[in-house]
C-alpha cells in the first residue's frame, strides 16, 4: 500500500512538456517520466507500450554505470551500440507518433 502512495506521489511531481503545452506537438521525450512510474509499479509491457525506448536506455545506462566501476573490454564499442539502439527507438516511436 505504501508503495502505490509513493508512485501516486511522483505523478504528482512529474514536469509536463513545453514542446506540447507550447506548440502542440509532443516531444521525443514525451512518455519517458510515465514509462519509469510504470516501471516503478512493476508494469513492464505497459512501460514498453508508453515509452518503447525506455529498455535500450536502460540498458545503456546500467552499462555505462557498470563500466565505470569495472573496465569492460570493447566497453567503447558497447556504448556506441547502445547509444545508437536507444536513438533509433526514440526516432521510430517518434515518427510512428505521427502516423
Amino acid at each position: 500500500m505504501q508503495l502505490t502512495a509513493l508512485v501516486l506521489d511522483i505523478e504528482d511531481y512529474m514536469l509536463p512538456c513545453m514542446n506540447k503545452k507550447y506548440l502542440g506537438v509532443d516531444c521525443p521525450g514525451c512518455g519517458i517520466q510515465r514509462a519509469i512510474a510504470l516501471l516503478w509499479e512493476g508494469n513492464f509491457v505497459d512501460a514498453f507500450y508508453m515509452y518503447p525506448a525506455i529498455y535500450p536506455m536502460l540498458l545503456l545506462l546500467s552499462f555505462l554505470l557498470i563500466d565505470l566501476f569495472l573496465k569492460v573490454k570493447y566497453a567503447s564499442k558497447i556504448i556506441a551500440s547502445l547509444a545508437i539502439t536507444t536513438v533509433v527507438f526514440i526516432v521510430i516511436n517518434y515518427i510512428l507518433k505521427f502516423l
